[in-house]
């Protein structure tokens, strides 16, 4: 099996981790062969953890207790139907999902770098007249500021009354509850949609604006209101339960529980980076004498023999016992590029113009010009599903992972 790393600015974390002995991380042995490598100390277990936090952009693990249960509502479903869609090819993805992911939905899929769901949590917002709606409210203090709002939804379930037999048309209207100075301004209209009492499935309402305005002044969420009239008979509200509207978590059915989608596109990203890759060089200076041996460097003689190619690593979440808050995927399976750009360089060693012409000059001065480097020349993202705390997921695209193909430059 060939499972395998990285790119030029995830190498030198990765030579930090095959400088330890590890559980968790599988490499090749130079013989075709990927094997686990020895147990780590409890430092460099908590030095690992430290690091790919830091790649996934946490300062902190997260430590929710995942059940079934919670990975049988509705919010981690929808995402991992998300996350497995994203593993198809473009060309072959569906929308075909009993989420009804809609064109729309997967365009923002594809524009965003993370996706981040949220469940109605009980709030009481005084001064509503309305009482036959219903309230939703939010938490979404976890949206960083800097991340720019690709869209985002409410999702309601509506269960169907198969015993009713009515083609009366019902209007379903979702208001961002607001207030002024004078206390006046009661419910603003964000959305609506029309449906029978037979329907079953998900209505889906667009909340692109109001999660903006939440984000950017957290003190005004006041969440939303729920209303449901049959049409053309305004002055009547009804309950949503009246039309099959799942608008609690009732028992048994947490698979059917209201919640909202964000998709977020980073804007954030180079200052990120930047802070990260100074921790990465502080931790690395300061553990020069802990990580003093490299097995990727002290590898068998007949390692240096070999043509620039790809080699495999692969980090277990489950090994490091992640599994209670990382949903998907079950590890980290990334390529990184070994080997030598000897002469001739042959057509599997994809050398650019460049490199050949470095190599014939080498040949002629090898103390002065180093021969070409063997580095990724195609890389690729990877999605990682986990929990930000007991009921909130988040799944996360991170690019430049996977590298899918080497070469000498």
């Amino acid at each position: 099996m060939k499972c395998v790393i990285v790119s030029h600015l995830w190498l030198s974390y990765f030579t930090l981790l095959c400088s330890a002995t590890l559980s968790g991380l599988y490499v090749d042995n130079g013989i075709d062969q990927t094997v686990m490598q020895k147990v780590m100390t409890k430092q460099e277990k908590k030095d690992v953890e430290h690091e790919i936090l830091n790649l996934l952009g946490l300062e902190t693990r997260p430590r929710p207790v995942a059940n079934s249960k919670t990975l049988g509502s509705s919010a981690p479903k929808f995402l991992l139907d998300v996350y497995k869609s994203l593993l198809d090819s473009p060309s072959g993805r569906t929308t075909r999902s009993e989420f009804n992911l809609s064109g729309r939905d997967l365009h923002a899929i594809d524009e965003s770098d993370a996706i981040m769901s949220f469940v109605s949590q009980n709030r009481h917002v005084p001064g509503v007249r309305h009482e036959r709606g219903k309230r939703l409210w939010f938490d979404v203090s976890e949206v960083p500021p800097d991340e720019a709002v690709v869209g985002a939804e409410l999702r309601l379930y509506q269960t169907s009354n198969y015993s009713t037999h009515s083609d009366d048309n019902f209007t379903v209207t979702v208001y961002q509850v607001l207030f002024d100075d004078d206390g006046q301004k009661e419910l603003e209209y964000v959305d609506s949609t029309n449906t029978t009492i037979n329907q079953e499935g998900w209505r889906i309402f667009n909340l692109t604006g109001p999660l903006i305005s939440w984000i950017a002044f957290p003190n005004a969420n006041r969440g939303l209101y729920l209303s449901v009239h049959q049409s053309g008979k305004q002055e009547h509200e009804m309950r949503p339960e009246d039309i099959g509207i799942v608008s609690t978590v009732d028992k048994g059915e947490v698979e059917k529980q209201p919640f909202m989608v964000a998709f977020l596109k980073s804007s954030g990203g180079r200052r990120v980076r930047k802070t990260r890759e100074a921790r990465r060089k502080k931790k690395t200076e300061h553990s020069e004498t802990s990580y003093s041996r490299n097995p990727l460097l002290d590898s068998p003689s007949h390692w240096s023999t070999r043509s620039c190619q790809i080699q495999t690593l692969f980090v277990s979440f489950r090994d490091l016992e992640w599994q209670n808050w990382i949903i998907a995927p079950e590890g980290y399976s990334a390529y990184y590029c070994s080997g030598e750009c000897n002469f001739p360089l042959n057509a599997h060693m994809n050398a650019t113009n460049h490199a050949i012409v470095q190599t014939l000059v080498h040949l002629m001065n090898p103390i002065q010009v180093p021969k070409p480097c063997c580095a990724p020349t195609k890389l690729t993202p990877i999605s990682v599903l986990y929990f930000l705390d007991e009921t909130n997921v988040i799944l996360k695209k991170y690019r430049n992972m996977v590298v899918k193909s080497c070469g000498c430059h």
